[in-house]
């Protein structure tokens, strides 16, 4: 028989929709993959005696996090100098990340990876989005990365990013790598494939042509989109047509697809998107970052449109996203009062994507059945926390709080802050030994960022 495991007692939140329910001094109760209990603690105390006890003391109790958008590849940036201007989104492309997507190679792609699953697994994180990039390591770069999310205990849904910005070749083959991918990984239990595409501005029609020719059913696109206003523009003066637009033509825009950041979309794009029901990926501190704008959620939602939250390579923290995204929107609107509308369900919209994609209906909930993912914070809330309050408390306390434990499909990844089935340290040594070689070969290849 296998053993069974109790977290509690804590605050357990069951879910981040309208429908979730906080028990106070509650318990979460699992045997293998699967949750059989929740309530409170000493119901099940008493109902499982024999369990394993993951003990809590009162902290908060939610279902593991979804990222709906994330770019591991980016991990080894840290501290790199770019040794040219960053004073727009062209420069940012071509004089950094561009370089440094062309200068990773396995070993660099592998390290990027497992740093970022363990930063992940640290800030609670059980479901990842990725979308990567590494042309001198194409093929494969997908395989190598799905295994280290398997070692790591998480699940991905991953892609590789299309784009003829190296040519045209390069792109077909960035669709193939895509296509073996998701084809293989159709039934996985904790590994799934989309199409990854970059940004319009990026693709020519004959690309997206393809990629809609080729897209296997059930597989959706993951793509950038209008996310600073020279997507929009030299989409137009490329192609004669808008992001959006441009994407419905060649048959792509669909419930399944993600469409990243959206800062600069029209309201006639909004209602596209909003019909479609494609998910919008708000990732406000990379949007900050970048100095490209903000995404006006209010309107996005206005007009339809459902609504997710990533962190775009800047950071692993998804309650950290959060709580930029209500502050960019107070900022935005000059409202201090404004947004928890807005923001009430983003985590929501991630969650119940990521079931689409896992095929998982009950993933992002804590309840009978349900996969196994949750996190405990060290977080013991100090006013008295209910359904109609829980933002509140996730936005101007837990968001702040350290993770103690990170449980996904049933297994302890992160017992008491420590991980048990990656070594940050270890990793992070591998990494400083590492990365000089890397941003050698990033210097070598130059970048006028124009």
């Amino acid at each position: 028989m296998t053993e069974r495991t109790m977290v509690g007692p804590g605050v357990v939140v069951t879910g981040f929709g309208p429908d979730a329910a906080v028990i106070t001094d509650g318990a979460v109760v699992w045997e293998g993959e699967r949750i059989v209990a929740v309530g409170p603690y000493g119901a099940l105390a008493g109902r499982y005696p024999g369990a394993e006890h993951l003990e809590v003391d009162g902290n908060l109790i939610l279902p593991g996090l979804v990222n709906l958008h994330h770019h591991a590849y980016s991990a080894l940036a840290r501290g790199l100098d770019p040794g040219i201007p960053m004073h727009d989104f062209g420069r940012v492309l071509r004089g950094l990340w561009w370089r440094l997507d062309r200068a990773l190679d396995e070993e660099t792609v592998r390290l990027s990876a497992e740093l970022t699953l363990a930063a992940c697994i640290r800030w609670g994180c059980t479901t990842l989005f990725d979308h990567h990039a590494s042309p001198s390591f194409l093929r494969g770069s997908l395989d190598l990365i799905g295994l280290a999310a398997e070692r790591s205990g998480i699940r991905a849904v991953l892609c590789y990013e299309v784009s003829d910005r190296n040519g045209h070749h390069e792109a077909l083959a960035g669709l193939e790598e895509n296509l073996d991918f998701a084809v293989r990984h159709r039934d996985h239990p904790s590994l799934r494939g989309m199409l990854g595409l970059h940004a319009s501005f990026t693709l020519s029609d004959e690309t997206l042509s393809r990629v809609g020719r080729d897209r296997p059913g059930g597989v959706g696109i993951h793509v950038h989109v209008a996310e600073d206003p020279l997507d929009v523009e030299l989409s137009w003066q490329r192609y004669g047509a808008g992001p959006v637009e441009r994407l419905e033509r060649a048959g792509l825009l669909d419930r399944l697809a993600l469409l990243v950041h959206g800062v600069h979309l029209e309201e006639v794009d909004l209602e596209t998107v909003a019909a479609s029901g494609a998910v919008l990926v708000h990732n406000p501190e990379s949007n900050a970052n970048n100095a490209v704008g903000t995404l006006d959620l209010a309107r996005a939602l206005g007009a339809g449109c459902r609504v997710g939250l990533g962190t775009d390579g800047m950071s692993s923290r998804m309650l950290g996203s959060l709580r930029s995204a209500l502050l960019a929107q107070r900022s935005l609107r000059g409202d201090p009062g404004c947004c928890f509308t807005e923001v009430a369900g983003l985590l929501e919209v991630n969650a119940r994507r990521a079931a689409e994609a896992l095929g998982e209906p009950l993933l992002g909930r804590l309840e009978p059945g349900a996969p196994a993912d949750l996190v405990v914070l060290e977080d013991v809330p100090p006013t008295p926390p209910g359904p109609e309050n829980i933002l509140g408390h996730l936005v101007y306390g837990a968001s702040e709080s350290p993770v103690r434990h990170t449980i996904a499909r049933g297994r302890i990844l992160l017992r008491d802050g420590r991980h048990t089935t990656l070594d940050p340290a270890t990793l992070a040594a591998e990494a400083r030994a590492t990365a000089p070689y890397l941003w050698e070969r990033f210097a070598s290849l130059g970048g006028d960022g124009d």
